[in-house]
């Protein structure tokens, strides 16, 4: 695959937690790459590694080896303000906890990106997202007056109202019950399918998995599979198999 062709891509990295007898090797020398205009979901047990990879690739936490790019720009060894930059105008983030300003209407929570920024509001692209998330009702409401799966929906319109490049998700449904999941999902996927987005979502939940184009697994840090076109059956067999694996 040719550089042009992945949103972003990593080659082996590595990352550790602690020292000595309680070192953790969260990373084990992943290679990776995320396509553009595709959903990829990963999924794993508990210490498996996902959400640290999600975050080394996100630039939100530095990998100890390895290098990562996001479009053509190595994020390895960006100083904090060059790497600031590039996670405000190039990705867009979309968090189990929501994030919100509680000061701030829901429409000054999804402008907010472009106020940091010291922009203007993409007015077109503001209004496309907040209808595309049938938020117009609640624009002027602060986030203690919404329900979950609303608050969600602000975040999620935030994460994209930059149009970023790629847009991590990290168990983005934890807190919604399965109708708001579900709408949130269905946003995400028709994101990729009518926008060209290119999603990556950590979560644990095969029903979730099953609107991504691919789901990659990881073990003990390291990537051991990789289901296309996945269905929540599917999804849940092969992390059964790798379950009976470690039994």
């Amino acid at each position: 695959m040719t550089q042009t062709t992945a949103a972003v891509r990593a080659t082996g990295l590595v990352k550790r937690y602690g020292s000595g007898d309680s070192r953790v090797v969260a990373l084990a020398g992943v290679d990776v790459e995320f396509r553009r205009g595709e959903f990829t979901a990963i999924m794993g047990p508990s210490g498996s590694g996902k959400s640290t990879l999600m975050h080394c690739v996100a630039g939100l936490d530095q990998a100890d080896e390895g290098t990562v790019w996001i479009g053509d720009t190595e994020l390895t060894g960006l100083r904090d303000t060059a790497l600031t930059h590039l996670r405000r105008d190039r990705v867009g983030f979309v968090f189990q906890a929501f994030n919100l300003l509680p000061t701030l209407t829901a429409l000054e929570n999804i402008t907010l990106p472009f106020d940091l920024a010291g922009r203007r509001h993409d007015q077109d692209t503001v209004r496309k997202v907040i209808a595309a998330l049938n938020l117009q009702s609640r624009l002027h409401h602060r986030p203690s007056q919404l329900s979950g799966g609303q608050q969600q929906r602000v975040a999620c319109a935030r994460a994209l109202v930059t149009r970023p490049e790629v847009v991590f998700a990290d168990e983005p449904t934890g807190a919604l019950d399965s109708s708001a999941s579900a709408e949130l999902l269905g946003f995400l996927r028709r994101s990729v399918d009518a926008l060209g987005r290119t999603v990556v979502m950590v979560t644990h939940e095969p029903t979730a998995a099953a609107y991504a184009d691919r789901v990659l697994f990881l073990k003990d840090g390291h990537l051991v599979g990789e289901l296309r076109a996945p269905d929540a059956g599917s999804v849940l067999e092969r992390m059964k198999s790798f379950e009976k694996a470690a039994a």
